[in-house]
């Protein structure tokens, strides 16, 4: 159990040291507390990729994939045949979403040049890592060098997801079927777009 997002980013900064030069893009909104530890911990330039799960209409906690600011779509297909999603309804759940997501990278700032870069990618938690997985997607489409997961919890399914794409670093890789990053956490509220930018804030300032 972490006491909360800062305290995970912590340990997590522990684990990170050797990394003396990296950007640190963080999936907000829980992702910013863990990211904004990591990076003021080592002294590395911190910014946000805008990314969001697409959610199943009828249990939108849980998601069938996820889509980035630029449009790049990655979708959980095993289990879109399972749900019985439809293209069209596909299509139109990923445009609402990308609406939200564009509207975050206008609020917290565009991802900064990473062409060639060692990047660290942060969130609090990995339940389905297709979120996660997007957000990879796209900066190595940026022409991002060197890649890092970091997240303090993951899923077995997600971290199995993750690992075939990028290392992972990862303090806890749960076995649980039920699986909820919440409950891995002390304190584990919602945080508002103001509670992300001062976090920017205090990193930049």
């Amino acid at each position: 159990m972490f006491y909360d997002r800062n305290q995970a980013g912590e340990i997590l900064a522990e684990e990170l040291k050797r990394f003396k030069k990296a950007l640190v893009l963080a999936i907000p909104r829980g992702g910013v507390p863990v990211g904004f530890a990591i990076a003021k911990r080592l002294g590395l330039k911190l910014a946000v990729v805008a990314v969001r799960k697409l959610p199943i209409p009828w249990d939108p906690e849980a998601g069938f994939g996820a889509i980035t600011a630029d449009g790049t779509l990655v979708l959980n297909r095993r289990l879109v045949k399972q749900l019985g999603l439809q293209r069209a309804e596909i299509e139109e759940i990923a445009r609402r979403v990308l609406k939200e997501v564009k509207r975050r990278e206008r609020v917290y700032g565009k991802i900064p040049p990473v062409k060639g870069k060692t990047v660290i990618l942060v969130d609090d938690g990995l339940a389905s890592g297709y979120t996660m997985l997007a957000a990879l997607k796209y900066v190595k489409k940026l022409g991002a060098g060197r890649t890092l997961i970091a997240a303090p919890v993951s899923s077995l399914s997600a971290y199995r997801l993750l690992k075939r794409h990028s290392p992972i670093l990862c303090l806890h890789v749960s076995r649980e079927p039920l699986f909820a990053v919440a409950s891995f956490y002390h304190h584990f509220p919602e945080l508002t777009d103001e509670e992300v930018l001062s976090y920017l804030k205090q990193f930049k300032s």
